[in-house]
């Protein structure tokens, strides 16, 4: 429960920030959107080695063995901050970049202020990353749900000083966004770090921390890359659908972003199973008990499908009520909007089960320390069967907006049973033998 709702109190941060910029200027929020899709697409990589400590200190921690537990942790941060620095460098080049790949000149403005200073948050982000792994896997998640929900606070009081001049401050606009978000980043590591030095001293994570564990690194690192890459992989198709629904008109894009974004809430009480499921699958792992991976399988699926009936028939019974919440009274298109949101939420009720499952699954997965297989698994049901099958929908047998969230659901579906027969089968293989 605190990691669901530590992702909810996450995505609440996100809401803030597009409300707040959609409140100040149109022209900030679009660059503000562009700029976080980028650094995003760049963070969601290098987050594989923050997720892959999950597993790997959940296992350690089994076996008793606390040194392995610094270790992992460490070279967990060692990747982030190594990854962080890599990455910072083209951002520097950021307007260049935006205009290059088309957008308006007065958009790669702002995005590049924008960017000149939330980059400075990609290594503080990544430690966070990490640092919440290194805690969920300890089952300290309280730490996590409080530390999210403060800041989530905090974000929302320094964007209204900032963004608006509020309260004396300087009027920053989007600038002042930028300013708020590296803020709670370096909050958010402050609050992590005192609390493991004070109340779990025992592993001393930042004693030492420069010293070098070649084996370590390699582990966290052959385990990490494809989790950022699936992560990736994801990310895109989701990005590519809205590209493919722009191509279909301007009102079915707007409806896409409704129901994305009531997907997206949703999905991140998937995502909290899926991260306790990594944390109890890398527990059983540890202790090398097969007959607890399977049943703790069992029962994480079982909540996340649960949990996916139930959002459906919201979904299926409220679907111009929840599409409205987003929609201006006085919008003139009101009732376009309203007529493909709602064909895309009732969509959306299919789509609950299958991306609920896949990700679940993931989790399931990478708590058996197993991330290659289910990268190449994930890309091929996401990009070469769910992308197709969306544009043969969508354009070639011309259901349009919908067919497109079809295709999507295709997609998922196909990496769901791939990814589920997959943990099956690796459940009753967990010796140390097949694992090297």
């Amino acid at each position: 429960m605190p990691l669901i709702l530590s992702n909810l109190a996450q995505f609440a941060i996100h809401i803030t920030d597009t409300v707040m910029l959609g409140w100040y200027d149109v022209t900030a929020l679009a660059a503000a959107t562009i700029a976080g899709t980028l650094f995003f697409v760049i963070f969601i990589v290098g987050a594989g080695f923050s997720q892959a400590v999950t597993p790997l200190v959940a296992a350690a921690a089994e076996e008793d063995d606390d040194v392995q537990v610094r270790r992992v942790t460490r070279m967990g941060l060692w990747l982030s901050i190594f990854y962080g620095l890599a990455v910072t460098i083209p951002f520097f080049w950021a307007e260049e970049i935006l205009i290059a790949i088309g957008q308006e000149a007065e958009v790669a403005r702002l995005a590049d202020i924008y960017l000149q200073i939330v980059i400075w948050q990609m290594i503080p982000a990544l430690i966070v990353m990490t640092l919440k792994a290194f805690l969920a896997a300890m089952e300290h998640t309280a730490i996590i749900l409080w530390a999210t929900i403060g800041t989530a606070v905090l974000n929302g009081f320094i964007n209204y000083a900032l963004i608006f001049g509020n309260w004396g401050m300087p009027e920053l606009g989007i600038k002042g966004a930028a300013m708020a978000s590296l803020t709670v980043n370096l909050i958010t590591v402050l609050i992590l770090m005192v609390y493991i030095t004070r109340v779990l001293p025992q592993f001393a994570l930042f004693k030492n921390f420069w010293r070098s564990d070649s084996e370590i690194f390699k582990r966290v690192f052959r385990l990490g890359w494809p989790i950022g890459l699936t992560s990736l992989a994801e990310g895109g198709l989701f990005s590519a659908s809205a590209v493919m629904m722009g191509w279909i008109g301007a009102i079915e894009l707007a409806a896409h972003g409704v129901a994305i974004q009531l997907a997206s809430l949703t999905f991140m009480v998937h995502i909290g199973f899926s991260q306790a499921a990594t944390v109890r699958a890398g527990r059983a792992l540890g202790r090398r008990d097969e007959l607890s991976l399977r049943r703790g399988g069992i029962t994480a699926i079982g909540m996340s499908a649960l949990f996916a009936v139930l959002t459906s028939v919201i979904f299926l019974a409220l679907p111009e009520t929840l599409v409205s919440l987003f929609i201006d009274p006085n919008e003139p298109e009101r009732a376009n909007l309203l007529r493909i949101g709602a064909s895309l939420i009732i969509v959306a009720a299919l789509f609950q089960l299958v991306d609920g499952l896949q990700v679940l699954a993931l989790g399931l997965l990478r708590g058996v320390q197993d991330t290659t297989v289910p990268m190449v698994m994930a890309t091929i049901s996401y990009w070469v069967i769910g992308l197709p099958v969306s544009y043969l929908l969508a354009f070639t047998f011309g259901f349009g907006a919908v067919g497109l969230w079809l295709g999507l659901v295709i997609g998922l579906a196909v990496a769901a049973v791939l990814l589920l027969w997959r943990f099956w089968g690796r459940s009753v293989k967990i010796t140390p033998q097949v694992l090297a």
